[in-house]
């Protein structure tokens, strides 16, 4: 996508990817709210755009399938979303099979989703910005009222399903869906989109591929992150503005299994 907010399809590649680095480098480090994410060291080991160009193209196809959250009709969206969202090219395979949607589900099927450790017996008033929205839903069913909700403002702005609109269709929508543009019925579509499915998107991306995402590594090979041992400050200062050896063969939370 071609807004600050989502990344581009189709030609815009070096846009898309120019995002995937800032947003690793600016964020410090990836949300580790669900999961243990790929921390973001090697952004700072690497001038922007030598990562890139030392990454060999990306092979590694995810072969984890199986739902164990989604429906058919929630997978189909979530997959249209994130194959949008992150679409195939000569550094990544497409979102769908660079694992991000089997890292989501998982994250809703599990704690995090189910909304563990989370006070939830209200009452629920509307609060300051900063403090998310107040709900008396999980994380898991906030997603898929989202789903629902986006679903039925496609139907009335498209006459069709999200999953059924074209890429540039299904762009334009997701564009519009943060930008505050779609109404929903039942919710805010942009707070839900930008407050839980684009953060869960993030993380699919620079996660350890331990948790479903980053199949292959591909997102740490692409901004020349090393991987796991996670503690690089030392090395931050002897390579910077150089290139790291480690970065073009990452290492997983599996390879110290």
């Amino acid at each position: 996508m071609e807004s600050d907010n989502l990344p581009s399809p189709g030609p815009a590649t070096p846009a898309r990817r120019l995002f995937l680095k800032q947003l690793a480098a600016a964020s410090g480090s990836v949300p580790l709210s669900q999961a243990l994410a790929g921390g973001t060291a090697a952004a700072l080991l690497l001038p922007a755009g030598q990562a890139a160009a030392t990454t060999s193209p990306a092979v590694a196809i995810n072969q984890v399938y199986g739902y164990q959250s989604f429906g058919p009709d929630e997978a189909a969206f979530v997959e249209a979303m994130l194959n949008i969202m992150c679409p195939a090219d000569h550094l990544t395979p497409g979102g769908v099979d660079c694992g991000l949607a089997i890292y989501i589900d998982r994250q809703l099927a599990g704690s995090f989703g189910q909304g563990a450790r989370r006070y939830a017996a209200g009452p629920f008033l509307q609060g300051a910005a900063q403090c998310g929205p107040q709900l008396p839903l999980t994380p898991e069913q906030y997603f898929k009222a989202g789903i629902a909700e986006a679903d039925r403002a496609a139907q009335r702005l498209h006459g069709q399903l999200f999953d059924a609109l074209t890429p540039q269709q299904g762009d334009a929508f997701l564009q519009q869906l943060a930008a505050g543009r779609v109404a929903g019925e039942q919710l805010d579509l942009a707070e839900w989109f930008n407050s839980l499915v684009y953060p869960l998107f993030a993380e699919a991306c620079f996660a350890d591929p331990l948790y479903g995402g980053n199949v292959g590594m591909v997102f740490w090979k692409m901004i020349g992150y090393p991987g796991l041992p996670a503690t690089h400050a030392l090395d931050v200062v002897q390579y910077l503005g150089k290139p790291y050896p480690g970065a073009a063969t990452p290492k997983s939370i599996a390879d110290f299994s």
